[in-house]
This record gives C-alpha cells, structure tokens and sequence, in this order.
C-alpha cells in the first residue's frame, strides 16, 4: 500500500438503530457516553428529545431514529449518546444522538463505499454520504451535518441568541445544583441581565 492510498482510507464509527446499522466518519464524534437524564425542553419538535448537561454544558439530544423516520428510541442497557460536532451556519456545535448500540470502528477505503440510493429507501438520501460495504451487507455511512435541515438547526442554535441550549440552561442549572433558598438568592432571581 502507498502513503497515498493509507491517507484516503477513513474511520467511521458504526451504530445500530433498529436492525440497521448505521455509521458517522469518527472525525465528528467528540465521545460516547451512557445513557443520562435528558432533559426535555417545552414546545421543541419529538426528534429533539431534551439537553442533558454534559460537564457543565448544554448539549442538545435528537432521537436520530426519529428523524430518520423509525419508531422512538427505547432506553436499553446498550443505548447510548453520541456526542458529535456539526456546523450550524460555519460554526462548530456539539449534538447527542441517541443509539440503540454502538458496535465499533472500522476503516473503509472511497472504493468500499458506495454512492446513496436514488430509489427504493425510505431515507432521504440527501444525508446519506454513502453506502459503506462490509461482507455481503451494506451499513448506512450519515453525513450528519445534513440530518437536520436548515430551520430545525435554527432550533439548535440560533444567532439571535433565543436557542434550545439557553432555553434550557434553567432547568439545566436547577438538575445540577440544589436549592438555594437564601435571600440573596431570591432577590439575584430577580435581576435583569445587563445588556
């Protein structure tokens, strides 16, 4: 092998949902963790299940089976977060995905993957990067920058400061820390923020 072909040749991480399986280049993901209380934030679309505080900070959670249009996710010994960067309007953002398992990671060379299907998948083919080959069977390689689309990635976060992280920065807040219920924190309760 060639110092070219060993730099052409990617990791990926696979993950099951459902009985497929499914697979993200393991350059977006940040780590892997075990299943957490999430907490869910108010009027926000079913994919997005809630926050969860992730080392003092707030890191939304989507149910990729959800969007992916599968049934919901179904907390197992093996479910797990993901936790994976995306761009949001050329800006890197942590996101967790729930998955049913995470299985491992594998190498694939370009010629082992295959472009998405045009027809015959109940997926929007606009986010699968491609068709990875392993054996006799097919794992599904995500480009998840492009799992959500644009107004749902306003959600996530949004410029104008008004996003699903400081909405639930609270709730997020009260979950980590336990009450204080002195009079100086009353009357901090109620200061406006400084503009």
């Amino acid at each position: 092998m060639n110092d070219n072909a060993a730099t052409e040749i990617a990791q990926y991480l696979t993950f099951g949902l459902g009985e497929e399986e499914f697979a993200l280049e393991l350059s977006k993901v940040r780590e892997i963790m075990d299943y957490t209380t999430i907490t869910r934030v108010p009027r926000m679309p079913q994919f997005l299940r809630g926050v969860i505080n992730l080392r003092g900070n707030v890191v939304p959670v989507i149910d990729l089976r959800l969007k992916l249009g599968m049934s919901a996710t179904e907390k197992t010994v093996d479910t797990c977060i993901v936790i994976m960067e995306i761009m949001v309007d050329g800006e890197a953002v942590d996101m967790g995905a729930l998955a049913d398992s995470v299985q491992e990671v594998i190498e694939l060379d370009p010629a082992e993957i295959e472009p998405p299907p045009r027809l015959g998948t109940k997926l929007n083919t606009e986010f699968i990067q491609g068709m990875g080959k392993r054996g006799d069977k097919f794992l599904i390689i995500l480009n998840i920058d492009k799992v959500l689309a644009g107004d749902e990635l306003a959600l996530i976060q949004d410029k104008s400061g008004s996003s699903v992280m400081d909405m639930a920065k609270p709730a997020i807040e009260t979950e980590a820390l336990p009450a204080d219920n002195s009079p100086a924190a009353a009357q901090a309760g109620t200061a406006q923020p400084a503009l």
